[in-house]
Parts: C-alpha cells; structure tokens; sequence
C-alpha cells in the first residue's frame, strides 16, 4: 500500500513539473485532474491522468 503511495506522489510531482507541456498534448485536462488555489498558490492534483498513464505503462509493461 505505502509504495502505491510513493508511485501516486511522484507521478504528482511529474505532472506539475510537466504540466504544461502536458496539456499540449491532452494530458492534465481530463474530468479527474484538479487544480486548487490556496494562499496565492496553485496546487495541481492530476488524478485521472495519472491513472491514464499507469494504465499505458502497465501495457507496454505486459507486451514487453
């Protein structure tokens, strides 16, 4: 369970660095990916694309 936990915070912290790269492509838009000010800062919670991601790492995983 904790290491599930370490891989959702960092694929977090990669998509905030990335994100608007990401968005470019149609990433960090979808239904599940939130963004919430607080205190003048914008804090960028990608859930649905991360869940996207892992899913496609899991297939290339599995054809590899």
């Amino acid at each position: 369970m904790i290491r599930w936990l370490i891989v959702f915070l960092l694929a977090s912290l990669v998509f905030s660095g990335l994100r608007s790269w990401l968005q470019k492509i149609g990433l960090g838009r979808l239904p599940g990916d939130f963004a919430v000010r607080f205190r003048g800062r914008e804090l960028y919670l990608p859930i649905a694309s991360s869940l996207v991601l892992s899913v496609l790492a899991m297939l290339i995983g599995a054809l590899f």
